[in-house]
C-alpha cells in the first residue's frame, strides 16, 4: 500500500524562473510535481503552497509556519516533503528538528542548485529521492535529502555554492544513500515512548559573531544592547583573545553579568570545540557562565538556542536543555 505524502512548497531555486532581476521563485507546488511524474510510482502526493520565496528571505517565524502546517496535517499523511531554497536549508532542517520532536513520520527538506525547468538540473533527482525516502518503511525524523544523501536535520551544512554535492553531514554519519536502484540506510531511527510534540514559539534574538584578528571587543557592547543570546564563532577548539587592548574576556564578563546567553563555537567545521585545552578557552569557562557548542553545527547551535530561549531565560535551565541531545545534534 502506497504512503500518502504531503509536499509543502516554500520556493527556492528549485521553483525559480528567470526574471529581469535574475532567478526568482515562480513555480507552484503542483507544477513541481508535474516535472517528476515518477513520484506517483512510490507514493500518493498532495501539495500546499506555504511560501514562494528565495530562502535568503527565510525568517525564524517561517519555521513556525512550517511546523504549524505539519501539525495541522500530521494525522492525514504518512510523511512530509518540504521544497526549499538551499541557502538557509540547513538552518530550517535544524530548526524543525527542535520544533517537532518525537517524530514517528519523516519530514524531508530538499531543493536544488538549478531550477526544475532547466535543461540540466539536479532538481528532479532531489525531489524524487526525497519522496522515495519519505515513502520507505521505518523512516522517521527530520532529514535533509540532497545529491543522493539523507542527512540528519541537525547535522547538515551547505559547503558548496554551485556544485550538486552542496551539503555535507558534519561530525555524524550520513543517514542513508539513495541511488537509482536502492536506498541504503546507515542510521537506525530513534524510537520514542512519548508522542510527537510541536513547539510554536521561537526566540530570534540570537546573534552570530565571527571572530577575526583585529576585531575590537566593543562590538559586544552593541550586540548586547540588541540581542539576548550570542553564538561566538571563535578559533580552533574554542578560545577568546584577551591580550593587550583587545580583551574579549572583559566584555564577555559584562554580557554574562547582564544575563546574556553566550555560546562559544569554532570556525573549524569538523570535530568541534573543546575549550578545556588552552588557556584562551579555560579562562572563559572558569570565569563566566558560558556554554560551548562542542560538535554541534553553527546552524544547530543557533536554532537550538532560539528554541530553548522561547521557553526559558534561566541560565541553569538553558544549560541543561542545550546539553541534552536532540535528533543526534550532540555527541559529547
Amino acid at each position: 500500500m502506497k504512503k500518502n505524502i504531503l509536499l509543502i512548497a516554500t520556493g527556492g531555486t528549485i521553483a525559480s524562473k528567470n526574471t529581469e532581476d535574475g532567478l526568482a521563485p515562480q513555480i507552484t507546488s503542483q507544477e513541481l510535481l508535474g516535472y517528476v511524474p515518477e513520484i506517483k510510482e512510490y507514493c500518493n502526493v498532495e501539495t500546499i503552497q506555504l511560501l514562494n520565496i528565495d530562502s535568503t528571505n527565510i525568517q525564524p517565524e517561517y519555521w513556525v509556519l512550517m511546523t504549524e502546517a505539519i501539525e495541522k496535517n500530521y494525522h492525514k499523511y504518512d510523511g512530509f516533503v518540504i521544497s526549499h531554497g538551499t541557502d538557509t536549508m540547513s538552518y530550517t532542517s535544524a530548526a524543525l528538528s527542535y520544533l517537532i520532536q518525537n517524530l514517528d513520520k519523516p519530514v524531508i527538506i530538499t531543493g536544488s542548485q538549478k531550477p526544475i525547468n532547466a535543461d540540466i538540473t539536479d532538481a528532479k533527482k532531489n525531489l524524487l529521492d526525497s519522496f522515495r525516502f519519505a515513502a520507505e518503511k521505518d523512516v522517521s525524523g527530520v532529514y535533509l535529502v540532497f545529491d543522493g544523501k539523507a542527512i540528519v536535520g541537525t547535522r547538515a551544512r551547505k559547503i558548496k555554492s554551485k556544485s550538486y554535492s552542496a551539503f555535507e553531514s558534519i561530525n555524524f554519519p550520513v543517514a542513508a544513500i539513495i541511488d537509482d536502484n536502492r536506498i541504503t540506510k546507515y542510521i537506525r531511527n530513534e524510537r520514542f515512548t512519548e508522542s510527537v510534540k510541536f513547539y510554536k514559539d521561537i526566540y530570534p534574538s540570537i546573534f552570530l559573531l565571527k571572530l577575526a584578528p583585529g576585531m575590537e571587543p566593543d562590538v559586544l557592547d552593541y550586540i548586547g544592547e540588541k540581542y539576548e543570546g550570542v553564538v561566538i564563532e571563535s578559533y580552533g577548539v574554542g578560545g577568546l583573545p584577551f591580550l593587550d587592548k583587545r580583551n574579549f574576556l572583559e566584555k564577555l564578563g559584562y554580557l554574562t553579568d547582564e544575563g546574556k546567553i553566550i555560546v562559544i563555537a569554532t570556525q573549524v567545521m569538523f570535530e568541534g570545540s573543546d575549550m578545556g585545552i588552552y588557556e584562551v578557552g579555560i579562562k572563559a569557562l572558569k570565569k563566566f557562565k558560558v556554554l560551548q557548542a562542542y560538535d554541534m553545527t553553527i546552524e544547530a547551535a543557533i536554532t537550538k538556542l532560539m528554541w530553548i530561549m522561547a521557553q526559558t531565560k534561566n541560565f541553569d535551565e538553558i544549560k541543561e536543555m542545550f546539553y541534552t541531545k536532540v535528533n543526534e545534534d550532540l555527541l559529547y
